[in-house]
């Protein structure tokens, strides 16, 4: 049988052991703390982030929105405006085409009214 002093021996390197075991799990559990830590603080990041970003998408469909509703706007004012534009144009190259159709009409008579007027000085003159 084993002496008292090798239980002793033997429990003494039992506690031992138990101690390292107890240090390496408060190690473990410290590290595992630790890590899980980490993880929640990037998870929070994360969270924030896309609080972030749903946050910018909401605001960009509403300034979409906004500018949707301006060019509505404007194009409603506008549109009048070229209907306008439009028929003043129109009216302006009929104008054009009257004056000029008026001018080589009254070129044309002054043309013919030269011929007269010369050939009236010449009768008058007896000119041949």
């Amino acid at each position: 049988m084993a002496s008292l002093e090798d239980i002793f021996l033997a429990l003494g390197e039992l506690k031992g052991g138990v101690e390292q075991l107890r240090r390496d799990f408060q190690e473990e559990k410290r590290s595992a703390q630790e890590s899980r830590a980490g993880v929640h603080r990037r998870l929070d990041e994360q969270a924030e982030e896309i609080a972030k970003v749903r946050t910018d998408v909401a605001v960009d469909g509403e300034i979409t929105a906004q500018v949707r509703n301006e060019v509505k706007s404007l194009k409603e004012a506008v549109n009048p405006s070229l209907e306008d534009w439009k028929r003043m144009k129109a009216l302006g190259i009929g104008i054009a085409g009257l004056l000029a159709l008026g001018g080589l009409s009254f070129g044309a008579f002054l043309m013919w009214a030269g011929d007269a007027a010369v050939t009236a000085v010449r009768h008058w003159l007896r000119i041949t």
